[in-house]
């Protein structure tokens, strides 16, 4: 029987302090290196386009951060988008935890299927309170809410109209911009 090494958060953190990860698009997902599927030019203007639109909206109520790592107990992913607690300077130190964030999205051109098992079955069991996957192909957004037990116990998929988040019911986003390309 093979036993493949499952690697720690501080694991990870020695790997990339010593630059033995550097060069390399990997991701610590539940233990496991995981190389990261190469961004084409519509994820990230879809990523871009995206993380704007929610600045514009969200400006003053949250931090939109745009490929940047978040810590959990057992995995260190780059979600495209996570919008975050303010202020920045409180990840001068540290990337932002589960407690920290109030939802990640995934812009998903060709990952579909890992970002909507794997990585859901994560931020679910990390307790992250929304996740949203804008499937490319598809021009659908899946919106998934209350975690519990490792997965979500809500789910709808848009195509079109308006939307709100939990964490900013009062805010109004349109699927149709999300798809704007």
């Amino acid at each position: 029987m093979v036993t493949l090494l499952k690697w720690t958060v501080p694991d990870y953190h020695h790997l990339v302090e010593q630059g033995l990860l550097d060069g390399k698009k990997v991701e610590l997902l539940d233990g496991d290196l995981v190389t990261m599927a190469p961004e084409g030019p519509l994820h990230s203007y879809t990523t871009t386009t995206v993380a704007d639109y929610l600045r514009q909206n969200l400006r003053g109520l949250a931090l939109v951060r745009e490929a940047h790592p978040i810590t959990l107990s057992q995995s260190e992913p780059e979600p495209d988008i996570a919008i975050v607690l303010a202020p920045q300077e409180r990840y001068k130190e540290r990337h932002p935890q589960a407690d920290d964030i109030f939802w990640l999205i995934e812009i998903a051109n060709s990952t579909q299927a890992y970002d909507l098992n794997d990585k859901k079955q994560i931020y679910a069991q990390e307790g992250i309170p929304e996740y949203w996957v804008a499937d490319l192909s598809k021009r659908q957004l899946f919106v998934f809410w209350t975690p519990d037990k490792g997965d979500y116990r809500l789910q709808q998929t848009h195509s079109e109209g308006i939307i709100h988040s939990q964490a900013f019911p009062e805010i109004k986003i349109s699927v149709q911009e999300m798809f704007d390309w």
